[in-house]
């Protein structure tokens, strides 16, 4: 790479310095974003290498430009970045000891998701001792909403205009990447979990690979997230799904509950 005169090679720590400066300014004003000539103002480099930045920034998907207003603004890995953090603080904190008891307790994988626009997004998974199991979902992992349990739950608890807009949006990924799930197949599954009252993914992403999921509600009635676990077909069956799914709904309530404690505390 060429090096712009106006400043010497920059070492590695430097780098990550001012990056990681430029992208605190442009979190900070990440809705109306900043101009490059304003990031040069604003971060006292110069131009070049304020440039050069961005673009180490925008390869890594933390940084995205506007086409029209050429604005720097926050990008997806960013997003995603914010949500696995917020667990330090946030739904992870109060959801982290019912994830450890339903693996204790089931053996299986519990995972906690959030909804990250027309996707999931997995926070967190825990292992439970079995020692046979799925990797299907991984923390950080994302799939279009209704892939998967924990997905699908979230899906199912959206009013009718927004399920719309989101199996529109990601018609043709699962099309193409869902085939089991794409045209009405996914809205099959909606309904089924509605009536119900949770989401069944009986191996339809990896075969052998089954899945339980539940909604979770703030205090507000609004969707925050959902908990599922996983397990192989054999781990599964009735009557032990039945287990599964009556220990899942009462860890779901207990961190209702405690993220309405969080509101009545802080209000």
């Amino acid at each position: 790479m060429k090096h712009d005169r106006a400043e010497p090679v920059i070492g590695g720590a430097q780098s990550v310095d001012r990056a990681l400066s430029l992208l605190g300014l442009i979190g900070r004003h990440s809705v109306q974003g900043l101009t490059l000539t304003a990031l040069v103002s604003q971060s006292g480099l110069n131009k070049a290498t304020v440039r050069r930045l961005l673009l180490a920034l925008m390869r890594a998907g933390l940084v995205e430009q506007a086409a029209e207003s050429r604005a720097y603004h926050l990008g997806s890995e960013a997003y995603l970045l914010g949500l696995m953090a917020q667990g330090r603080h946030g739904l992870l904190s109060l959801a982290m000891d019912s994830l450890q008891q339903l693996a204790r307790s089931t053996g299986d994988a519990a995972f906690l998701s959030v909804r990250r626009g027309v996707y999931a997004v997995c926070l967190h998974r825990e292992d439970g001792a079995h020692p046979i199991r799925t990797y299907a979902l991984m923390p950080g992992g994302h799939h279009p909403l209704g892939v998967g349990a924990g997905s699908l739950a979230m899906l199912a608890a959206l009013p009718d205009p927004e399920v719309d807009g989101v199996l529109t949006a990601t018609a043709d990924e699962l099309r193409d990447n869902y085939p089991r799930l794409g045209g009405e197949g996914l809205r099959a599954h909606v309904a089924r979990t509605r009536a119900q009252g949770y989401a069944l993914n009986p191996g339809l992403i990896f075969e052998d690979s089954w899945g339980l999921g539940v909604a979770l509600h703030g205090p507000d009635g609004g969707l925050v997230g959902a908990l599922s676990l996983a397990a192989i077909e054999s781990r599964m069956r009735e009557p032990r799904r039945s287990d599964m799914l009556h220990a899942l709904r009462t860890q779901a309530r207990q961190i209702e509950q405690r993220l309405a404690q969080g509101q009545t505390n802080h209000a």
